[in-house]
């Protein structure tokens, strides 16, 4: 079984899918047995538009960033993966190329199970099969879940979080942001000069430190986290 860097496993990582939370722990080790994992430097592509969507792409640690080019070559920003999201569960089901472009931000690890190899296992157990579906259900249940929790809860909040979860993912508490304003924004549903509100916000209760346009340190991580 494959070992991860980060002293992660692959049961590990399987366990980070929510489609597979509810299995057991013999069906989670008979997923994880299908595991492969990689690791991609800062602006390698983890994917590209194009590719074969012909896995489900787990980041064990790290950050990426999800995005479309647009017809005159600007990129399209649509989402961020942070350590414990995943992608592209379509995949394990349906034969379709890529549509977009998956970069790391930072130095990430992913781990992925191709559709092959998942396909040939569901076939082999029936019912691990159903346990799948079963989990699906509740998958959707709570991606209606977490729909409503990320319209109620406040830009403050959310760019708290994703400036916790980017100085855990770089391990530091020091950093230059990895995304231009402009996609932060689009990524939290706000706008750029919200986002620079926001920051100045964050600084003047001392939470966070400006220490240039892009470069914020990190003063007190638990305050960040309560932010309402």
């Amino acid at each position: 079984m494959a070992h991860l860097a980060h002293n992660h496993t692959a049961e590990d990582c399987v366990e980070l899918v929510t489609i597979f939370q509810s299995l057991s722990e013999e069906d989670t080790s008979t997923v994880a047995s299908l595991v492969s994992d990689k690791h991609y430097e800062s602006g390698e592509y983890i994917y590209q538009a194009g590719d074969p969507a012909d896995a489900l792409t787990i980041v064990a640690h790290g950050q990426a960033k999800v995005f479309q080019l647009a017809s005159n070559g600007k990129e399209q920003m649509l989402r961020i993966l942070q350590t414990g999201d995943f992608d592209g569960e379509a995949a394990l089901f349906s034969n379709e190329d890529r549509g977009s472009f998956a970069q790391a931000l930072m130095d990430t690890d992913v781990c992925q199970i191709k559709r092959s190899d998942f396909q040939k296992l569901m076939k082999s157990s029936p019912e691990l099969a159903v346990n799948m579906v079963n989990a699906f259900g509740q998958r959707i249940v709570q991606l209606e879940q977490q729909t409503t929790e990320a319209a109620t809860s406040s830009v403050e909040s959310r760019l708290a979080s994703y400036l916790l979860e980017t100085g855990a993912g770089l391990k530091q508490d020091e950093f230059e942001l990895p995304l231009k304003k402009k996609d932060i924004a689009t990524y939290l549903g706000t706008t750029p000069e919200t986002i620079s509100r926001k920051l100045s916000s964050l600084a003047k209760d001392e939470l966070i430190e400006k220490k240039s346009n892009t470069l914020i340190k990190i003063l007190d991580a638990d305050g960040l986290a309560m932010v309402e």
